[in-house]
């Protein structure tokens, strides 16, 4: 463990797994309730009776804090598939975003215009958040590599995270045209495999 990371679990240690727990609960209250600019450690350590120099001692700035309350609340979607297709691996990950996309989508939502925004909060989401997801993405197709389902250099390859995890957020803003559970499995049927060129 490094020197800032002992640091950080040290820092951490002086709040108990209880009252990690309902400080984050706070701050996604406060996002469902006004988005990522009304969150504010006054407001957080208001609704929670905690004093905000703790706050500050701990999580250092909003964004590690909003971020950590995110991330705290989910497991990574796409660890652990692992089906022995490339074909199944990705309709098992397209089967389950389906199942969380009204959980996740209200408080990505809440943040998005945010992640733009504040630097600061993109580069906290994106190394906490998202590239555990990338990276268990990424690993679903580095198996098929391995297995010779496709080839290393399918120019489609570096685009399945990426394509995935937008399809995720943009999805939302076409719900006339989205709205069936079974848009991230026609994605996959129709998009991805096509361009990895996996039959079945």
């Amino acid at each position: 463990m490094s020197t800032q990371a002992a640091t950080a679990a040290a820092r951490r240690s002086k709040i108990t797994p209880e009252r990690e727990t309902e400080l984050y609960d706070a701050v996604l209250c406060l996002l469902r309730e006004g988005g990522y600019d009304t969150v504010t450690m006054e407001g957080v350590a208001a609704r929670t009776k905690c004093g905000k120099a703790t706050l500050y001692r701990q999580w250092g700035t909003k964004a590690q804090l909003v971020t950590a309350a995110l991330a705290r609340r989910r497991c990574v979607v796409f660890a652990g598939i692992d089906t022995g297709t490339l074909a199944g691996d990705l309709r098992e990950a397209a089967r389950v975003a389906a199942s969380r996309r009204e959980r996740d989508a209200e408080l990505m939502e809440a943040v998005a215009q945010a992640y733009i925004q504040h630097p600061d909060l993109r580069a906290a989401l994106r190394e906490t958040v998202i590239a555990p997801e990338v990276a268990a993405l990424e690993a679903v197709v580095a198996r098929a590599v391995e297995r010779g389902e496709i080839d290393a250099d399918n120019p489609a390859i570096g685009f399945v995270a990426p394509c995935f995890m937008g399809v995720l957020r943009v999805e939302r803003l076409f719900e006339e045209r989205f709205a069936d559970a079974s848009t991230m499995r026609a994605f996959v049927d129709a998009v991805l495999l096509p361009a990895l060129r996996v039959e079945g």
